[in-house]
């Protein structure tokens, strides 16, 4: 497979490059900076991403040259523009007037093919606190903003170019068309990243990895998990065995109706009862990375528990997607990892079991076309993401089963709600938070003091940045009134207008 090598300065924009390399039909793979992968004959060009350090800091991060500038097509953005200026013996630094948000192409060099089909006075978006004020010989400026000279410029006798705005990001409008230009007619990648390619290849490595092996699989009821399970199921039949586990801490009806589904898949399925098993680990615990530490430790129990009852399983299938892998080996910055995630590349030493991870490979938005190809209905595909501890983190204060099961009916009102009035497909994610917080309320002619919730919904492409949603007005009014009389212990709702940044998705 042609394949385009990201290096990751610590940008929070990198999976972003990524995701619009792969738009065109074009694999890539993202390392840090300091951990080059071999330079195969697969590999047709390089990209050097964006950073929050400064190329002239003592401790900035310095890319491996050799065997990349020269050699293969090469596209530094940002601060890989600016390191590479510095490099050459130009000069770079911090910018007089602030270079952050939108800005417009003043000088552009159409010829050059990284600029082909881009127009004079496109919108780009720049984010930078540092600037290039000289360019060292043989470096040629190939574009400018009113404010940025040196927006874009090539190396001479090279097929080295470098940008100081980011055209991953959408407020680039013509960034696709530049991305396109570097991977398929600079790098000349050809266009064979498809979900049917995917398929195809990833089957027939399956098939070759596992052998006549039994895998075992811990289905969540997710887009991940159920895609990572029809496709090994295709692979290997009935050498797969599924294990849904019910922790108490799923939406409403979610444990049976999700486990029929799967049923009617085809999928060798087994549901498991645990919820006392979690209430009791999270008795009386409120912080929230207890919590989480909690859960996956007790899942890691259960689950280990049914895995032994299938005799001679060698392998364990989990739906660690890319972003997953990403951040478990993250360069500094504001690329880290803040909470606990997905257990990448690793089992506890009881669990003697090997990695069979299919969608490794995969952004979010790639699992759900591969799953629509592999013929997964809608409902399944389509589902919102939902964080792993569940309703866990959505209960801002002890878990009990009764906070579990008000969640669930006020979650539900909400989510059934989004369906009915055709908004579910334009919200990424949503979900409604029970917080540590009693008010006073009027019910008939009675004085109340119960229960407040915080109604989430959002709208994102990845999760990695995400807007509130603008729901309309006599949507959330009808949704609140339908809370308050029908899920006993609550008496008021709210609805969260924050985005992120600054926000998280969840509250804790």
């Amino acid at each position: 497979m042609d394949t385009i090598v990201i290096l990751d300065f610590g940008s929070q924009y990198t999976q972003l490059i990524a995701r619009k390399i792969r738009e065109q039909n074009v694999y890539c793979e993202i390392h840090p900076y300091d951990k080059v992968p071999a330079l195969t004959a697969d590999v047709k060009g390089v990209v050097f991403s964006g950073s929050p350090f400064s190329c002239n800091a003592p401790d900035a991060p310095v890319p491996q040259m050799e065997g990349i500038k020269g050699r293969l097509p090469l596209l530094a953005v940002c601060y890989g523009a600016q390191y590479l200026a510095r490099y050459g013996g130009g000069r770079v630094q911090q910018s007089k007037i602030r270079e952050y948000g939108r800005a417009n192409l003043t000088v552009v060099d159409s010829q050059n093919p990284l600029l082909r089909g881009v127009p004079l006075g496109s919108q780009v978006w720049m984010s930078h606190g540092d600037t290039i004020e000289q360019l060292p010989a043989g470096y040629t400026p190939i574009c400018s903003t009113e404010n940025v000279q040196y927006a874009g410029y090539q190396i001479d006798g090279e097929q080295t170019y470098a940008i100081q705005f980011h055209p991953e990001v959408h407020h680039s409008v013509d960034g696709p068309t530049l991305l396109r230009n570097f991977v398929v007619d600079i790098c000349g990648c050809r266009q064979e990243w498809t979900p049917e390619s995917f398929i195809e290849t990833t089957v027939a490595e399956l098939r070759r990895k596992v052998g006549s092996d039994k895998v075992v699989l811990g289905l969540s009821g997710g887009v991940d998990s159920t895609v990572a399970a029809v496709l090994l199921n295709r692979a290997i039949g009935h050498q797969l065995h599924c294990i849904f586990v019910d922790n108490g801490l799923l939406r409403k009806n979610e444990f049976a109706d999700v486990l029929e589904s799967y049923r009617d898949m085809g999928l060798n399925v087994k549901g498991v009862d645990a919820k006392d098993r979690f209430y009791g680990v999270l008795a009386g615990v409120t912080d929230p990375e207890k919590k989480r530490k909690a859960i996956g430790k007790t899942f890691i129990d259960v689950f280990d528990a049914e895995a032994k009852l299938i005799t001679d399983a060698k392998w364990l299938g989990q739906g660690t997607i890319y972003p997953d892998v990403i951040e478990s080996s993250s360069v500094k910055g504001p690329s880290q990892t803040i909470k606990s995630h997905h257990n990448v590349g690793g089992l506890p030493d009881y669990m003697k079991l090997q990695l069979v991870e299919p969608l490794r490979s995969l952004f979010k938005d790639e699992v759900r076309r591969v799953g629509r190809q592999l013929g997964i209905k809608d409902e399944l595909i389509g589902r919102h993401p939902f964080p792993g501890p569940g309703l866990a983190i959505r209960i801002l204060s002890d878990v009990t089963p009764e906070k579990v099961r008000i969640l669930q009916e006020v979650d539900h009102i909400f989510v059934q709600g989004l369906r009915d009035s055709g908004l579910y497909d334009q919200v990424w994610q949503a979900g409604a938070m029970l917080l540590p917080v009693q008010s006073v309320g009027v019910m008939g002619d009675e004085r109340t003091y119960e229960s407040v919730v915080a109604l989430r919904a959002v709208e994102s492409v990845d999760g990695m940045t995400a807007d509130w949603c603008h729901l309309p007005y006599d949507f959330l009014a009808r949704v609140s009134n339908d809370i308050i009389n029908r899920v006993k212990g609550v008496n008021r709702v709210v609805y969260d207008i924050s985005s992120k940044p600054p926000a998280t998705i969840e509250w804790e």
